[in-house]
């Protein structure tokens, strides 16, 4: 009867334990990946009562900076910035000044012919501050932590520094990783990032810009302004395994830094999760936060920029010429035209290489047994009865695949031209002809679909 007893003693607190342990472990930080831990430190800090909603100009966004320069250098990169930050100033309207500041670290590329050429990787630092109000008579605050905008974006942007140092050898270009200050201010430190603080803004070949991407890595996307290049690049990761990919959106999920390097015509891309409803509110605490769904975005965002940072030729900025003139000087660019020229009704380029263009060229088989790939960018001219004239290269990659593009190019059917102001007129393309590889087995290529 005793050993029953015990028995039954010993299978009850067995019932009462397992519900408490798994509670246990469901508390956040138990089953975290050192990343994931990583993120919630960041999160925490940079979102702190404390740092009162990190304000351009407060001793919050102050704060915030120092913690980022601290991180950066534990993580072993080299500082542009000093410690307190790349100070610089911005008039206000009441006669004042506000001092705000980037931090700015780098990691210096492998590559000799392309370690003076640049990636930028920017996320936002400063958030909305506190609002002062009256309840019941009485004064109160409410801050705006800024846990998803931006912490998640910073935290994202201080593990990603930490995994390109550690694989430093894998990137030919130098990385420069910066914290903006004074964001919220008409992207004021990304303007004097470009305009008076980095002295080669012109070798920057690309950037990246994190901002929100705590909401889920189902809302996980990418914006690149229909920049060809840039979305080509983006399309190119879906052969890669990674746990997540970006959906490639024609819509600004947020007005952010990257505005600065588009005006400077500097190739950019967001990644973002957009916004969501704590937005700009004082509930945007990092328990909003999917810290896994950032954990898998970081792996594709660390992808995505050594694939950047390793590219043999740069991004264009736009593959349509702002205009190009030839010896009547009316030939205008198609971008410019009140109608655009279309090809069996359609205006869009994209169009004329899906239903002609891949549909009829020819990988040249020598190309294929020397494994020869690339972009070949190809300009021509739509004349006013429509047909297909002055086909050329403007960025080539090698003789054998810029010949099979003008083949096929100068092939074209008839299109309808251009107008303006109801007049016929020659108007100017520009397209990337994609020739990719695949490899099919350790001895034998083929080419990707």
């Amino acid at each position: 009867m005793i050993l029953m007893k015990r028995l039954l003693l010993n299978i009850l607190l067995v019932v009462l334990t397992v519900p408490a342990m798994a509670q246990f472990r469901s508390l956040p930080g138990l089953d975290d990946s050192e990343t994931v831990r990583s993120f919630r430190e960041h999160v925490t800090t940079l979102s702190s009562a404390a740092l009162e909603g990190r304000k351009a100009g407060s001793e919050g966004e102050k704060s915030a900076a120092s913690y980022v320069d601290e991180v950066l250098r534990g993580y072993g990169l080299d500082m542009l910035s000093p410690r307190d930050g790349d100070l610089f100033g911005l008039a206000r309207a009441d006669g004042d000044t506000l001092t705000s500041r980037n931090v700015i670290g780098v990691v210096q590329g492998y590559d000799p012919k392309l370690r003076d050429r640049y990636i930028v990787i920017g996320a936002r630092l400063d958030n909305l501050g506190v609002n002062h109000l009256m309840i019941d008579g009485q004064p109160a605050e409410q801050i705006y932590y800024g846990a998803n905008g931006n912490a998640s974006g910073l935290a994202v942007l201080l593990e990603l520094a930490r995994m390109i140092h550690t694989h430093n050898v894998l990137f030919r270009r130098s990385v420069v990783l910066v914290a903006f200050g004074a964001s919220q201010e008409a992207f004021a430190g990304a303007w004097y990032f470009l305009n008076r603080s980095f002295a080669d803004a012109d070798r920057i070949d690309g950037m990246i810009n994190l901002d929100m991407l705590g909401s889920g890595q189902d809302a996980f996307c990418a914006y690149a302004a229909s920049n060809a290049d840039m979305e080509q690049l983006l399309r190119g990761m879906q052969g890669s395994l990674l746990p997540v990919y970006p959906a490639i959106t024609a819509a600004e999920p947020y007005p952010s830094d990257h505005r600065a390097f588009y005006a400077k015509e500097i190739p950019s891309v967001f990644f973002s999760t957009g916004q969501y409803p704590e937005h700009n509110t004082d509930r945007d605490t990092g328990s909003i936060l999917d810290y896994d769904g950032m954990e898998r975005e970081l792996e594709y965002i660390y992808a995505f920029s050594r694939a950047l940072a390793n590219t043999d030729r740069p991004p264009l900025f736009r593959t349509d010429q702002a205009q190009r003139k030839t010896d009547d000087g009316k030939t205008y660019a198609a971008s410019d035209c009140d109608q655009r020229p279309t090809f069996m009704g359609y205006a869009d380029p994209k169009f004329f290489l899906e239903k002609w263009v891949y549909q009829y060229l020819r990988y040249p088989q020598a190309a294929v047994e020397q494994g020869i790939q690339g972009r070949v960018i190809v300009d021509f001219v739509i004349d006013t009865d429509g047909k297909v004239v002055d086909v050329d290269v403007t960025r080539g990659v090698h003789l054998l695949l810029d010949e099979e593009a003008v083949r096929v190019v100068e092939a074209s059917p008839k299109w309808k031209p251009a107008r303006i102001k109801g007049r016929k007129v020659r108007s100017v393309i520009s397209i990337p002809v994609e020739f990719k590889l695949e490899r099919k087995s350790k001895s034998s290529f083929g080419i990707k679909k």
